[in-house]
């Protein structure tokens, strides 16, 4: 470990929708068109904003996130993928002092003082003028030791709305004023039930992430905001390790598409490391699977909006039932168990899927689950068991659908000590060597799902299952 600079900003705001996501894909977006390299990173579970984070940068975003992570892990990943980063942007999530834990525990403020990184504080100015100083005086007095570095005014409707809010920022609190960001068109990204459209599925994303950095470049002061993450303090960052090669054992297709698109960089990194070659391929459009497969990896996404697409592709969902039902080990979070599902049914339309699962995936306007949950293994779970036992495992899961006419008698992996599930605190679909979830899972700290995966394929491989 080597002790270096990390300039580092924490970018917040006082309550979830006001337009931080945007905001920071801008920064990170017009921070490297300056050339700078940035790293990206999103506090809590999330897919979706790291993806766009990701598509803005070039650098994978990685999650950071007191759930599934213990402290000492979050600042060692920190630490490690801050290598080679000229600045790194930390998107929190909700509200900066928001959280599920009374004191604060897991909130972003929590992070940034665990990190050490200034706060960017960027507040919804609609309908708002001089109500701006007792929030940005009172945000500051909750916690008086951490340090709110500057405030972006979001939303603003106008030169002579951004002018009043100035004034009054100026006037009562010493919080310099790093940009005005107005309202339009340019600051805008599709949303939909579970939020910002996903990049990888937005044909426009490269278009739109340039509107936004063109946006913000032009109303933050860039200058300001490096200088202000110049200032925090260094950090040990950890030296690359040599790789250590190995050939590939075992061959796991993985769904990449506009379908499903919800992949923790852990997740693929864990895989790898224990012996897994990863081989894409599109559920939408590839008529077979690739050749040779150990294994499948279906995550999550929005499979619903493909609908048409996936019933389509008749081959390859005949073909997954076909594999499936023969013992082939597959692992489906979420839009994975929808697809693998009889029929998905959504604003009137029912669209069949691969039929592995006898019941319907019926989508709802109200979530059906949502937040962190916490697992405990059955004793039908397939996978190789912990050293220390069937422990508490933590996940989260979020989802418009459940399963609905369901047909047998299901064998489920996991009771539900907190969350939805599939059914009845129960969830992980068991049918033959397929482990279908309402869950996501990330393989850090105590749930370390990807090695216990690869283990599986290969315990199946050697007729051990």
């Amino acid at each position: 470990m080597t002790t270096r600079p990390a300039p580092r900003l924490l970018i917040s705001a006082a309550h979830k929708s006001s337009g931080k996501t945007t905001v920071t894909v801008g920064l990170a977006t017009a921070l490297a068109a300056r050339g700078l390299t940035v790293q990206p990173f999103k506090k809590g579970p999330d897919y979706i904003d790291p993806l766009w984070l990701s598509a803005a940068t070039g650098r994978a975003c990685r999650n950071l996130d007191f759930h599934t992570q213990p402290p000492a892990l979050i600042r060692e990943t920190f630490e490690q993928d801050c290598r080679g980063a000229d600045i790194s942007l930390i998107e929190g999530n909700k509200g900066l002092y928001d959280g599920v834990d009374l004191e604060g525990a897991n909130s972003s403020a929590m992070l940034a003082q665990w990190l050490e990184a200034p706060v960017v504080l960027v507040v919804d100015c609609q309908g708002m003028t001089r109500g701006i100083a007792p929030l940005l005086i009172g945000y500051q007095a909750f916690d008086p030791t951490l340090k709110i570095a500057g405030v972006i005014l979001n939303k603003v409707s106008g030169p002579r709305h951004e002018k009043k809010l100035r004034e009054v920022v100026a006037h009562y609190t010493r919080i310099p004023v790093l940009g005005a960001v107005h309202r339009g068109p340019d600051m805008e990204i599709m949303e939909r039930h579970l939020g910002l459209v996903p990049a990888n599925e937005a044909e426009a994303a490269a278009a739109a992430i340039a509107r936004l950095a063109g946006a913000v470049s032009s109303q933050v002061d860039l200058d300001a905001l490096i200088a202000l993450a110049e200032a925090a303090p260094p950090v040990e960052v950890a030296e690359s390790l040599p790789a250590i090669s190995s050939p590939p054992k075992i061959r796991i297709g993985i769904a990449r598409d506009a379908a499903f698109g919800f992949y923790y960089r852990d997740d693929l990194e864990a895989l790898a490391a224990a012996g897994a070659e990863l081989v894409p391929f599109d559920a939408t459009r590839d008529p077979h699977l690739p050749p040779g497969l150990d294994g499948l990896f279906i995550g999550g996404g929005f499979p619903e909006t493909q609908g048409e697409a996936l019933e389509a592709n008749a081959g390859l969902r005949a073909e997954i039932r076909e594999r499936g039902l023969a013992g082939l080990p597959i692992y489906a979070e979420c839009g994975g168990l929808m697809y693998l599902s009889r029929a998905i049914v959504w604003k009137g339309e029912k669209r069949a899927m691969v039929g592995l699962i006898p019941a319907d995936a019926v989508m709802h306007k109200a979530p059906q689950g949502r937040g962190y949950v916490r697992l405990r293994e059955t004793a039908a779970f397939p996978w190789p068991r912990l050293e220390d036992g069937p422990g508490v495992l933590p996940a989260h899961e979020f989802h418009h659908s459940r399963l609905e006419n369901m047909e047998g008698s299901p064998r489920f992996a996991y009771q539900v000590i907190r969350g939805t599930g599939i059914a009845e605190k129960q969830d992980g679909l068991i049918i033959a060597n397929t482990l279908a979830t309402y869950a996501h899972m990330r393989s850090v700290g105590p749930n370390p799902w990807a090695p216990r995966f690869v283990a599986f394929i290969r315990g199946v491989k050697a007729g051990q299952h």
